[in-house]
Parts: C-alpha cells; sequence; structure tokens
C-alpha cells in the first residue's frame, strides 16, 4: 500500500518482526536481542607450560669463520604424549661457544627463534629465510663439497634436519628413473677416472720430503659417495658434483643438467 508523505521527514525507525509482534509497545533492544537464538561457540584455550624435562638434540657447527666449534641444542615437547595423536615439536633452541664475538646476535637470534617455536604452528619458514642469508664477505664449503652462503644459513641448515628428524619436513623423493641415472653418471665418471690413472705413467717414487713429490688427490666425499675432485658447485643443491659428460654439466648429487 502506498503512503504519501505531505511533511518534512525528522526521523525513521525500522520496524521488526518481533517489534509487530508487540504493537503499541516500546520492547528495550537488549531485552529483544537476549531471547533471539545465540550458537553453542565453545572457545578452546590451552596453555602450555615448560616442563621440567624436555627432550633435546645437540649439534656441532665447524665454520672457518670462527675460531671456536659452535654446538646448537633444540629441545622438543611432546604433545599428547602416549596417544595416536602425539607429535614432537620444538620449543627452545641455545647456541654456546667459546667464541663470543658473536654472542650479541647470537643470543638474540636464539630468543627470537624460541619465542616463534613456543608460539606454535607451521614453523618450517624460518629453514627457508635463513638459508637465504648470504654473508657479503662470502661464503664457504662444508666438508662434503655443501656451499654454506653464510653462518646464518648453516644455523638455518641444521634447523632443518632437525624438523625432518621430528617429522615436520620431508626430503622430496626422487623418481625411481632418476636415482638410475644418477647411479649411471656415477658410474661413469668412475670409470674415466680409473682409466686415466691407467692411462698414466707412473713416475719413479720420491722421497716423502723432496721437492718432486705429489701430494694425493683428495675426493670431494659427499652424502655416501665421492665426487672427483675436478667438480664445480651445482646451483641447484649446493654441491661441489658437478662434472662436465658428454658436453654437459651434470650433478652427481641431485641429477641435475643443463640439457635437462
Amino acid at each position: 500500500m502506498a503512503v504519501k508523505i505531505d511533511r518534512k521527514i525528522t526521523g525513521y525507525a525500522v520496524v521488526k518482526p518481533e517489534d509487530a509482534a508487540v504493537e503499541g509497545q516500546s520492547v528495550p533492544r537488549a531485552t529483544v536481542e537476549a531471547e533471539l537464538p545465540k550458537a553453542d561457540v565453545i572457545h578452546m584455550h590451552e596453555r602450555i607450560e615448560r616442563p621440567e624435562v624436555l627432550i633435546g638434540s645437540t649439534y656441532k657447527i665447524k665454520s672457518p669463520l670462527v675460531e671456536h666449534a659452535m654446538y646448537v641444542t633444540i629441545n622438543d615437547i611432546v604433545l599428547n604424549a602416549g596417544s595416536e595423536h602425539e607429535q614432537r615439536r620444538p620449543f627452545e633452541i641455545f647456541i654456546n661457544s667459546k667464541s663470543m664475538e658473536h654472542f650479541q646476535w647470537i643470543v638474540a637470534l636464539t630468543r627470537i627463534m624460541s619465542a616463534v617455536f613456543r608460539k606454535g604452528g607451521d614453523v618450517t619458514f624460518l629453514v627457508e629465510e635463513m638459508r637465504a642469508v648470504f654473508d657479503p664477505k662470502g661464503g664457504y664449503f662444508k666438508a662434503g663439497g655443501v656451499y654454506m652462503p653464510s653462518l646464518v644459513a648453516e644455523l638455518g641448515m641444521i634447523v632443518e634436519d632437525h624438523l625432518k628428524s621430528i617429522g615436520m619436513m620431508h626430503d622430496p623423493q626422487m623418481s625411481d628413473a632418476q636415482k638410475a641415472l644418477i647411479a649411471e653418471k656415477r658410474k661413469q665418471v668412475e670409470q674415466r677416472e680409473g682409466s686415466k690413472k691407467n692411462a698414466d705413467v707412473s713416475p719413479a717414487p720420491q722421497a716423502p720430503g723432496s721437492a718432486d713429490a705429489h701430494p694425493e688427490d683428495i675426493a670431494v666425499t659427499g652424502d655416501g659417495a665421492s665426487f672427483p675432485p675436478s667438480a664445480t658447485m651445482c646451483h641447484k643443491c649446493s654441491t661441489k658434483a658437478l662434472v662436465l659428460m658428454d658436453g654437459c654439466a651434470t650433478c652427481l648429487n641431485c641429477g641435475y643438467s643443463k640439457c635437462g
């Protein structure tokens, strides 16, 4: 039904169904809202206190950037112990060393990381952030030919190894074809290196202290494999395992090849 408005509007109000039920009476808004049905929302909160005893692991870092070794300890808390939903999560981290030149930033870093661990959730992003830190003075190679761009990046690698050990991170699985390709390439390199040694004429034995004595070639040892000393660093896995085979650079560690 149309209603003609023949005077100025000074105010208005919306008539609700609950107001129409009690026409002619003024019902407070609070009373109407209290009578409306509400959802049964359950607010859950679990405060996790630090236990007296925590399970932890300690890792050693021997970097050429510092004089003394660094010892990284990561303690874990076990949630839902004894049940099918049992989980082990990092709770705190400590770094100890005789070297004091890095004391300030190490303490700050460990406190921030421990706070992130206690916050819970997905903490795996720390690994990517730390491994992306580069030292402006240049990085270094670890034992095994793995390149570390900085000391912080190696700390990130330690955290990554620990998260993998407790099941929070997993290595990408290589296919059987890729594993077979890597095994074949390693075999070809071994045969090639062996043929070179057999072709070389062995010189007369020299005294250990003579000037003509040549040191023995030392192969770079990787994870369960030995790579030639002439191998260069692979930009994909940061390991000195990239060799030139059949005119194509191939990594003997991860299988990366510039030829596809």
